[in-house]
């Protein structure tokens, strides 16, 4: 009797509606790790909890980042306020393991596109805050808010500005009263007056400077013609002055006594208005003669005076001395 044959295993079945289950499971489940994870929670990474409370969080919001030092270590998991509202408990999830000092801040930070953070000033204390412990806060009031505050001062002196152009126009306004305005316009009126003089008084000054018909030119033609008048008698000039030198060269016999006297006090001449002098030479001691000749004395009639006197001195002690 031949064996029967061996019967092959069953495999097993699962229905349709237990793989929809066990997918739908792992989709619950993966959503449910995303949400968290997106909130800041982890579940396979060192976390910690750290709490801060503030009376106006400025729309701060779940998974918003916390920063220390532009870095990102952690987010904001949730937010709870208080029945009386007055104190508002944020929960932040720290991701990164640091050691944050006690007399750290934390404030709510709000930047130029108007998204929330928190930011963790760090302290300088020796003592860290311990793990689902709470930190300090500071209120802020805002990036708009700052820079208003920065604006306030030159709003306040723009204002003060204003306020003084008002005063300046309204003393303006009342100096201009009737008579003042008459006066401003008499002011006005001569000040024309003024101005065509000084056009009158331009166009003159123009006829004045006419290099072709003005008296100027007139003027400096006819110095011009001077100085060249000069110029061609220079000859005649210099012989003018040569005959006048040599005519202070004749001397009297008074004017000659008088300039020995000059250099000899003591010397004594006599001057009688009547009577006749014996001495019938010319009176006038004259070098007309010599100076046609050519000659020219190399020193002068002082300087001769006192070279006689010299040789006087000379003579008197001498056996030929007869003075």
């Amino acid at each position: 009797m031949a064996p029967l044959p061996a019967k092959r295993p069953t495999k097993m079945k699962i229905s349709n509606e237990t793989k929809i289950g066990i997918l739908a499971a792992f989709a619950i489940t993966l959503l449910i790790l995303g949400f968290n994870f997106l909130k800041g929670k982890t579940f396979f990474g060192k976390s910690h909890t750290l709490y801060a409370k503030y009376s106006n969080v400025q729309g701060l919001a779940n998974s918003n980042p916390v920063m220390i030092n532009g870095l990102q270590v952690g987010t904001v998991y949730s937010i709870t306020p208080d029945k009386s509202m007055k104190q508002i408990l944020v929960n932040m999830t720290l991701t990164k393991d640091v050691d944050i000092p006690k007399n750290s801040i934390a404030t709510i930070n709000t930047d130029l596109l108007g998204s929330k953070s928190i930011v963790i000033h760090l302290g300088d204390a020796t003592q860290f805050i311990p793990k689902n412990d709470t930190i300090a806060t500071e209120p802020t009031t805002g990036i708009f808010n700052e820079i208003l505050s920065k604006f306030d001062p030159v709003l306040g002196q723009l204002k003060h500005a204003v306020t003084s152009v008002d005063s300046v126009l309204g003393n303006f306004n009342k100096i201009l009263d009737p008579s003042a305005k008459n006066n401003i316009g008499a002011m006005l009126e001569n000040l024309n007056k003024t101005t065509a003089n000084l056009i009158t008084a331009s166009a003159s000054l123009n006829v004045l400077l006419n290099t072709q018909t003005g008296a100027l030119a007139g003027t400096l033609n006819n110095l011009n013609s001077f100085t060249g008048n000069l110029s061609k008698n220079n000859d005649k000039i210099n012989s003018l002055v040569d005959n006048l030198d040599k005519t202070a060269g004749n001397l009297s016999k008074l004017e000659l006594c008088a300039k020995i006297k000059q250099q000899l006090p003591s010397f004594v001449y006599q001057e009688a208005p009547v009577g006749e002098d014996p001495d019938k030479r010319d009176y006038i001691v004259s070098n007309d003669k010599i100076e046609r000749t050519g000659f020219r004395p190399q020193v002068s009639l002082d300087d001769g005076i006192a070279e006689l006197r010299k040789g006087y001195t000379m003579l008197r002690n001498t056996k030929y001395g007869n003075v």
